[in-house]
């Protein structure tokens, strides 16, 4: 299943082995009430009470303290040194089960010394429930003077109790002034409230004039308490309602019934995530609503689920888990939602599988409850889980789904899981090459490289996910099955305190980049794109700007070649013949890239060192190319090539034309996004293309881009060719569409008529692109020429003219044999062979 729980306590594997065991030893020596069978009479009344912040299980077996028979514990809970214990104890039916709530029920709460003796302080003596729970600072190596206690009452109001211990005669540890203990009110006229063990907060509602409010309080070791923030929460709640959330266990209203009543709970995480769940009680058996409003993001989003036929009954309530990046929203036989509460804007992010599903089955239909961090615990079994996503289920999901908003969800799911990375992505990559042309609402190749990038440096700087893209897809309008979505932008939580630490800092961070950060500060290469073509021109017409300059873009890029090597000295060595060649072109977009980057995050990480923010780009860029070469480095593996595929003079593999096939999905993926290729892929490119395709369809992709003619790829060909007519007529086709730069270099390598017509061309043009036709006689010296033919003896002419008058100007840079007379040998060679004679 999507979902996996690893169990962290069982009551009954953990604790029932030892009662039993303890009640047999009573038994055998004779005390009263011994005897494993009582055990067994009595096994309903073992159950957990609370779960303290250290981990710590509070559970009980018949009573933990017994003053009368007839109380039972509804709230338990023990200090950080185990010292004290405060309880909260209720009447009980003759049945052994507490009464329903009603008026005139008696309600014991107790402060009990545990270490080593029991004096005890009644705290309440009251006519309505309340539940108890201490406080946990950070922990300490030694003892705290003074311990807090909270008091949540059902009359709608919060205590806080100080309580300072001191010691006796040894480690007895004793109440100091139990006659009086201090206290504060931290909260009243609520509704509903939940604690967060983990963080120490206390979360609240309170309705005025109708309006609910959620408030929260930090509690802290080196001070009382603070009011973090008020926010305006948009659910309809009535002062009839009260409902507690992780104070224990709460069994005052029946489970069963749990439909019947609305469904709300606040889940946060170290990256500042503030999302409250809410599902008002069920009006309907054919669809399920609920809302999540995700106030780090400043809207909320009502998700309406089908259930299908009209008597699929809802007996159980919606289940709300905490999964860190996630939230898991589900209803037992019906549905289960993993929404991405990190980057919840697209509802493609988030997976929704519905009806009769294996991973839908299998989740416990008995009640969880979500509590800090990932763990879930059933109040029915006494179990602790700690809940993870199923890596091996969602790659196996990933294998099998045929919906291209599952695969995208999916595929979010799995690498933001973070346990193995390498393995995960080395998994996902198989499945691309096999799947790579499935996906239709969205590019595969791009998708992955994207998204694995954004992850593989998410955890230096919580901030990364404003300022880079997660995902490569910008709009979503495809439906998902059984699902709609309603999204409305929301008030703002308004933060009451204004030094930050920690999470709050986090949160303040997330609330001011919504007020005020619009249009979305996400990188992208629109000035790498536009700075790269202007550097190629520049190249083109030799008037490139300072060498210092292009000197710093290509240091950068061999920092990120540098930095991707040292990242694989583990790994095997690659197969595919990349970075074995300078290709300048990717080198610049590289070193462009690094250095656009590097500036966008300097201007917006504030109070991040700028060593770190270097490394990190590093990181990133090295990464886009990384994971590029393993891709291709699959495919290659998988079609079992060999290094003679470089060479020309051979004919194509089915396997040539499979990777031939990845190659130019992967260059279209980024091609559209700008992002830099390995140096060496465009040689592969092409000369996979040459080995593939005819030659007519060859031409089409060099002059429509999809193939890029690199000066190794053409040294290659020409010296691998021999000088058949097809491969002439081949040879010509790419000479004639090379840049002049390096055109007049591989002309030089053809010894043929072709070669030395084209070369001869480009010297004629250089040299009459700035002629000025001057008067010269009528009469040409015919002495002087080999063959009677005028028009090209007045061309010679002129062309020997101009030489002589500059010939330092125009004399063909690097070729001394490129002359007039070279002209005229190249025309007629070219004539001849033109009309075969």
């Amino acid at each position: 299943m999507a979902l996996r729980l690893v169990a962290e306590f069982d009551l009954w594997k953990d604790v029932f082995p030892w009662l039993r065991v303890q009640r047999a030893a009573s038994a055998s020596a004779g005390t009263p009430g011994g005897g494993a069978d009582v055990l067994e009479n009595n096994y309903e009344s073992l159950r957990v009470l609370n779960i303290e912040r250290n981990g710590n299980v509070i559970y009980t077996y018949k009573h933990l303290y017994t003053f009368e028979k007839d109380l039972q514990v509804v709230s338990c809970s023990v200090n950080s040194e185990r010292t004290l214990l405060a309880a909260s104890l209720v009447q009980s039916s003759k049945e052994g089960r507490k009464n329903e709530l009603q008026p005139g029920s008696k309600c014991l709460t107790l402060l009990v010394e545990i270490h080593p003796i029991n004096n005890v302080k009644v705290l309440k003596a009251v006519d309505s429930y309340i539940w108890v729970q201490f406080l946990y600072p950070h922990v300490d190596s030694h003892p705290l003077p003074e311990n807090h206690l909270l008091l949540i009452s059902e009359e709608k109001y919060i205590e806080q109790f100080h309580i300072q211990v001191i010691q006796e005669d040894g480690n007895r540890v004793v109440i100091k002034n139990s006659g009086h203990l201090p206290r504060d009110r931290v909260a009243e006229d609520f509704v509903w409230a939940q604690w967060d063990m983990s963080e120490q907060r206390l979360y609240y509602i309170d309705l005025k004039k109708s309006r609910s409010t959620l408030k929260c309080i930090q509690f802290c070791a080196d001070e009382n308490f603070n009011l973090m923030f008020e926010a305006p929460l948009d659910i309809p709640l009535s002062d009839s309602v009260f409902k507690l959330v992780n104070f224990g266990c709460d069994d005052i209203q029946d489970q069963d019934k749990s439909s019947k009543y609305p469904m709300l709970c606040i889940f946060t995480n170290h990256t500042g995530s503030l999302c409250v769940c809410y599902s008002p009680k069920f009006d309907s058996w054919e669809q399920i609503m609920y809302t999540v409003f995700y106030f780090h993001k400043g809207h909320s989003k009502t998700f309406t689920a089908a259930l299908g036929s009209a008597d699929s009954h809802v007996t159980k309530g919606i289940t709300f888990l905490n999964l860190d990046y996630y939230v898991a929203v589900y209803l037992p036989g019906h549905f289960f939602h993993l929404l991405n509460i990190q980057h919840p804007d697209l509802i493609c992010h988030s997976l929704f599988l519905t009806g009769n599903n294996e991973v839908i089955d299998m989740l416990p239909h008995s009640p969880l409850q979500s509590l800090s961090g990932s763990l879930v615990l059933n109040w029915c079994s006494g179990k602790l889980y700690r809940a993870f996503l199923n890596q091996s289920y969602l790659l196996q999901f990933l294998w099998n789904t045929r919906l291209d908003c599952e695969k995208i969800a999916v595929l979010h799911c799995v690498l933001s899981c973070g346990q193995d990375p390498q393995f995960l992505e080395a998994k996902i990559i198989q499945w691309i090459s096999e799947n790579v042309s499935a996906c239709h609402s969205f590019d595969l190749i791009q998708e992955f490289i994207i998204a694995s990038s954004y992850w593989s440096i998410y955890s230096e700087t919580s901030d990364i996910d404003k300022l880079l893209p997660c995902s490569s897809v910008l709009t979503w309008n495809a439906e998902i099955p059984g699902i709609t979505l309603a999204t409305e932008e929301i008030t703002l939580p308004l933060m009451k305190v204004h030094s930050f630490k920690g999470y709050w800092e986090k949160l303040n961070c997330n609330l001011e980049y919504v007020k005020y950060s619009k249009p979305q500060l996400h990188y992208n290469n629109c000035m790498v794109r536009r700075e790269w073509h202007s550097l190629i021109s520049e190249e083109k017409t030799g008037k490139r700007r300072s060498n210092v300059y292009v000197r710093n873009i290509l240091d950068n890029a061999i920092k990120v070649i540098s930095n991707l090597e040292a990242r694989n000295l583990v790994s095997e060595p690659r197969l595919t013949p990349l970075f074995q060649e300078e290709d300048n072109h990717q080198r610049l977009l590289l070193g462009l890239m690094v250095s656009e980057l590097k500036d966008h995050l300097l201007r917006h990480l504030q109070g991040v060192e700028k060593k770190k923010i270097e490394q990190m780009v590093l990181d990133y860029i090295s990464k886009l190319l990384d994971l590029i070469c393993q891709i291709l480095e699959t495919s290659w593996k998988k079609h079992n090539l060999h290094p003679r595929v470089l060479h020309f003079n051979r004919q194509a593999s089915a396997a040539e034309f499979a990777v031939f096939h990845i190659m130019t999905r992967i260059l279209e993926a980024t091609n559209s996004l700008f992002l830099p290729l390995p140096p060496g892929f465009h040689t592969l490119h092409t000369i996979l293309g040459v080995h593939c395709l005819p030659l007519h369809s060859l031409l089409h992709y060099i002059d429509n881009g999809v193939l890029l003619l690199t000066e190794t790829a053409v040294i290659r060909l020409m010296k691998d060719l021999d000088n058949t007519e097809k491969n002439e007529k081949l040879k010509f086709s790419i000479i004639v569409r090379l840049p002049p730069v390096i055109g007049q270099k591989i002309c030089r390598l053809w010894d043929h008529p072709m070669s030395s017509n084209i070369i001869s061309r480009n010297h004629v043009k250089r040299l009459l692109q700035n002629y000025k036709k001057q008067p010269q006689s009528s009469m040409i010296d015919k002495s002087s020429f080999s063959i009677e033919f005028l028009p090209l003896n007045y061309f010679i002419a002129t062309l020997t003219d101009i030489e002589s008058s500059n010939q330092a100007l125009y004399t063909f840079e690097g070729h001394d044999n490129v002359d007039a007379k070279f002209v005229e040998e190249a025309a007629l060679k070219h004539t001849t062979m033109l009309l075969g004679l």
